[in-house]
């Protein structure tokens, strides 16, 4: 089983997003093993969608709300790990739990998402998305001189899968910037 963390902005996605969501989950399940599992922070904004459309197509899914927002009623066949932990630390515990991180797009809670992938050593595979988030493109594929994790960055959700699946299987992945 491969745990994969999406970051993923709290407010409520455009159309565009929305498509680029749906996209990337049907390619997801076509493209992966189905041994995959989305592990996300909550279930408002952009993640509502991802897990509203991976429990149709089959993939399962793993939720882990804040103590703020644990009362907030959640889908039936998601897991909701009620963890007792605040926001920036449920998701501290949310990607170290995970084997590689998607980031579809955000502000502050999705880059700090991201900053904590890259400090726990976990690959990141950034969407472009016109949205904060993409500051980070320009710091790709490293953060900083330690070199701790990959920031792949992604113009196309179904190049972004492929290379996400092939990490996955163990395939290793030419380090660089990617369209």
């Amino acid at each position: 089983m491969k745990l994969v963390a999406v970051a993923a902005h709290s407010e409520p996605p455009s159309q565009t997003h929305v498509e680029a969501i749906e996209a990337f989950v049907k390619s997801l399940k076509s493209r992966c093993s189905d041994s995959i599992v989305i592990l996300v922070g909550g279930y408002w904004g952009f993640m509502k969608t991802l897990i509203d459309e991976s429990l149709k197509c089959g993939i399962k899914v793993v939720v882990f709300p804040p103590v703020e927002r644990e009362d907030a009623e959640f889908p039936d066949g998601a897991i909701v790990l009620r963890t007792g932990l605040s926001f920036r630390l449920r998701s501290v515990a949310m990607v170290r739990s995970s084997d590689a991180v998607v980031v579809l797009g955000g502000a502050s809670g999705t880059a700090q998402e991201l900053v904590t992938a890259y400090t726990e050593g976990k690959p990141v595979f950034l969407l472009m998305s016109n949205l904060p988030t993409d500051r980070f493109a320009g710091l790709a594929p490293y953060i900083d001189e330690r070199r701790l994790a990959e920031i792949r960055v992604y113009s196309d959700v179904g190049v972004l899968v492929d290379d996400l699946c092939r990490y996955l299987a163990g395939a290793e992945l030419k380090l660089s910037r990617v369209g």
